[in-house]
Parts: C-alpha cells; sequence; structure tokens
C-alpha cells in the first residue's frame, strides 16, 4: 500500500494529469492509451518464486565471502546470505552501538549476476569503527529498477534485527547514484522507519534525469539536421559520427569547448539543462558528450526498468541559449510513451520522489557530473520546500567533473556531519544542529566561480590517478 505521500500531493498530481490530457489531447491520449499496464504497475518486479532464499528466476548470484575488519582490536561479524531473492552482506562490530546503517548501491546495468557492494570512500571502515552495524543488498533485479531497491534495503533491513535478535535503536540509509533515488523513495515509502540518509550523486528529480538525456539527443539531433528519435538500431554507428561530426564535437580534447557554433549551442544548453552555469560545467561537456549519445537506445519491448527512456518528454521545454539556430521551434518534441509511469505516484520501477522526507537529509553532487547532473540536487530542493521542509535538507557540491569521485575525506565529513545531526534531533532539550550546506536553486550563488569550494577536499588535485577530473577546477584558495 502506498505510504507517506500527503493527500496535496496527490490533489496536485490529479489537477496535473487532468490538464496534461486536457492540453495536449490525442496525443497524449494516444500515448496513455499505449502504455500496457505491465510495464507501470508494482508487477514490473518479478514475482515470487515461492524460495526467498534462493534468486529469481534468470539471475544467478555472486557475493565472495567478505573479509571481516578489525574495530577496537576485535574482528567484526560478517553473515552473508540470500534474502526474498536478494544477497546480502551485513557487518556487526563486537561493541555494536544498536545502529545500523543500510548501504544503497547504484545502476547495475543489464546483466543477470546480483552483486553486493560494501559502503565505499572508506566508510566502511568508519562505520565498524565508531560501533554501527552495516548492510547491503544486491536488490532482487538489475536495470534501472527503483522499485526492487527500495523493498529490497527495507525487507533487509527488518531481517537484520531478527538475524541480530534485536531491534536497531535507529537505521540509516546511505548510496550512491540510482541508490540516491531508492533513498528519496524510501524515505516517503516508509515514513520514520529511517533516522537520516545520505544520499551522493543521486537520482533525486527521479524522471528528468531521463528528460535531460532525451534532451541532449533530440536538441544534437536537431543542431546537426539529423531526425533520428525513435532511436533506430543503429544510432550509435551511423547518426551519431554524422551528428558529431556536423557539431565539430567528434575530437575534442579533455576540457576543450567545441569551436563549431552549432556545437558550442549544443554545449550550453547542456549545460543549461544539467543545472546552470557553474564552475567545471563547460569543461566537463568534453568527458560527457560522448556517453550521453550513448544513452539513445531502441525500446527493447523489456519493462520499464529496462527502458526508462518510456518516462521521458520534452514537450513544455525551453531550451536556452536558443540561437543560432531557434531550437524551440524546430526540435522534435516527444511525450512519455508510459503516461501512466510518468504520472503515477505508485512505487513503479521508476518512482516518483515528491520532496517529503521527515528526517534529515544530507547530499553530495558533483558540479561537472552529467551522468546524473547537478539538476537533480535543485529539483529536489525545490520539492522539499515546497512541502515546507527544507529545515531537514543539507546540500553540498564538490567540485569534481566524474560520476561519484569523491574523496573519503569529503564522504566521511558528510556523514559525521549527518551522525551528529540526527542524533542532536534525537536529544529532547537541545539544539538541533543543523550542519552547514551549499545554495543550490540560486542561479547567481551557483555560477560563482568558488562555488563548491567549502566541501571540496584540496589534496584531491594531488591524485590525478584516482581524481583524475578535480583538474578540470581551478583549486580554492586555502586560508592559513
Amino acid at each position: 500500500m502506498q505510504r507517506g505521500v500527503g493527500r496535496s500531493v496527490r490533489s496536485v498530481i490529479t489537477t496535473l494529469t487532468a490538464i496534461v490530457v486536457l492540453v495536449f489531447g490525442a496525443v497524449f491520449g494516444a500515448a496513455f492509451g499505449a502504455a500496457t499496464s505491465a510495464q507501470a504497475r508494482p508487477a514490473d518486479r518479478p514475482g515470487p518464486s515461492g524460495d526467498g532464499s534462493q534468486p529469481l528466476p534468470g539471475y544467478t548470484i555472486s557475493n565472495p565471502p567478505l573479509t571481516p575488519l578489525t574495530a577496537g582490536g576485535a574482528p567484526t561479524t560478517v553473515t552473508q546470505g540470500v534474502y526474498e531473492h536478494a544477497a546480502f552482506d551485513l557487518e556487526v562490530p563486537a561493541h555494536w552501538n544498536g545502529q545500523l546503517v543500510m548501504w544503497a548501491h547504484g545502476y547495475r546495468g543489464e546483466g543477470t549476476v546480483l552483486t553486493v557492494d560494501p559502503p565505499n570512500y572508506g566508510l566502511r571502515q568508519t562505520l565498524v569503527d565508531e560501533g554501527y552495524a552495516w548492510a547491503a543488498s544486491s536488490y532482487t533485479d538489475n536495470g534501472y529498477d527503483v522499485r526492487s531497491g527500495v523493498i529490497s534495503e527495507h525487507d533487509l533491513a527488518q531481517h537484520v534485527g531478527a538475524l541480530l535478535h534485536r531491534r536497531p535503536v535507529r537505521t540509516y540509509i546511505v548510496g550512491v547514484s540510482m541508490g540516491g533515488q531508492v533513498i528519496g523513495r524510501s524515505l516517503e515509502q516508509y515514513p520514520d522507519f529511517y533516522a537520516g540518509a545520505l544520499p551522493m550523486c543521486g537520482v533525486l528529480g527521479d524522471d528528468r534525469l531521463f528528460d535531460f538525456f532525451t534532451d541532449y539527443n533530440l536538441v544534437a539531433q536537431d543542431l546537426a539536421g539529423v531526425r533520428a528519435y525513435p532511436f533506430p538500431d543503429d544510432y550509435q554507428t551511423t547518426a551519431v559520427p554524422t551528428i558529431e561530426s556536423k557539431l565539430g564535437i567528434d575530437h575534442l580534447a579533455r576540457g576543450q569547448s567545441p569551436t563549431n557554433p552549432l556545437g558550442q549551442q549544443l554545449q550550453a544548453i547542456t549545460v543549461q539543462q544539467s543545472g546552470g552555469p557553474r564552475p567545471g560545467a563547460d569543461a566537463s561537456f568534453s568527458i560527457w558528450k560522448d556517453f550521453l549519445f550513448s544513452l539513445g537506445k531502441p525500446d527493447n519491448g523489456g519493462t520499464l526498468a529496462q527502458n526508462p527512456g518510456r518516462v521521458a518528454q520534452n514537450v513544455l521545454t525551453r531550451y536556452t541559449p536558443n540561437s543560432p539556430v531557434d531550437v524551440n521551434r524546430t526540435v522534435q518534441r516527444v511525450v512519455p510513451t508510459d503516461l501512466r509511469a510518468r504520472l503515477t505516484l505508485d512505487l513503479t520501477q521508476i518512482p516518483r520522489i515528491v520532496g517529503d522526507p521527515r528526517v534529515p537529509v544530507l547530499t553530495l553532487h558533483g558540479l561537472g557530473d552529467m551522468f546524473v547532473p547537478f539538476s537533480m540536487e535543485e529539483a529536489y530542493a525545490q520539492r522539499v520546500a515546497w512541502h515546507g521542509e527544507s529545515n531537514l535538507l543539507v546540500q553540498r557540491a564538490v567540485r569534481e567533473a566524474g560520476h561519484c569521485e569523491y574523496t573519503p575525506v569529503e564522504v566521511g565529513q558528510a556523514w559525521a556531519d549527518l551522525q551528529k545531526w540526527v542524533e542532536s534531533r534525537a536529544h529532547h532539550g537541545q539544539p538541533v544542529a543543523r550542519p552547514a550546506g551549499d545554495v543550490v536553486t540560486d542561479p547567481r550563488v551557483v555560477a560563482a566561480p568558488t562555488y563548491g569550494c567549502r566541501f571540496t577536499d584540496q589534496t584531491a588535485y594531488a591524485d590525478p590517478t584516482h581524481f583524475p577530473t578535480r583538474a578540470l577546477f581551478a583549486p580554492c584558495a586555502t586560508t592559513g
């Protein structure tokens, strides 16, 4: 049953749905009628196979033995297994503080092997050193299946209580990338179950991510005069090389901007759509311009998780800048081919996040990331503000252009600050120590040359092997 979504939001979505249908009439009506219920309903998740200690049909598990760590001079206890069709790892220090951290992994691709990740960025050792137990799930399937992540993380968190014969007194949820969308929806699906959240490089703007991918390809096609949507099977081998050649972006050096006016317009529109002018954004275009084309794939007829582009649209999108080509007049406009999945508040494979966390949320996001762009943070901040919960959200920008390219210092500080914040709220009569963060919704602030300096680990510049995109940003001034 759907939980944690206010009636006011339901009313707004219902109204918007009616407006969409009225305004776009037959066009959207046709798209809505064409969407099959099997692509949008919770039944997208493969049904149970009876024995929850086995993966779902078609999947296998690879979860090699995890060597226990040492914390407080004693080895941890590691438990691995399968629960409700998902593989899991659980690690508990000898001196457990009674609290649990759930780790939500990112997108796994379309493979059929389920794997489990321990917390990254040195966080695993930090957690057990501080007395926290942690657990991580493979989810029940791969693909872009947020629904599976939401359910599997919650199921596992409850199972941990049974394994330890003691329900955790407090449960956090931490993760990356698609795991960020798992986190955002988990807080709303199971209100007050989690005490706090740390989504990093997270898809907190839900279906807007797929709008961004579609925007990039449609605008590039329009500027190049190549119409190739819906994406044909030979899009990558035939259309994309022609587009890149016409836009002069086929041989850009790392950090180089296009010299072709059409390529420059694509770069500028991409920067705007990914979060607006900000440090490192122009230079980041050269890193991501090929990858964004690779996301243009034909629909294979499978589930929504395998074809997330079904929720994408650009019907009312206004692109900036709009010259030398009047893109807003000439670009191909598309509607979601699965309109129900786009508009429903149900827990689908690509569910909505309405911005109602109810507990402290601290985020990290790279300024130049264009796989999961900085605009995700802006969208989430706006939604949380709409619910009057901005006091529960702290967001931090990091001057990096990879995807989830953080240092242990950046992540460790974020975790420490979230932990203190949550615990300060738990003690009645004590002031709530809300951590510092960055403003993400004021374009003038975001565009400042020093934006992102406050929470960026400056030592990363000296390690280009592990942090290769830091060099695209000017080092921040240090104070003595």
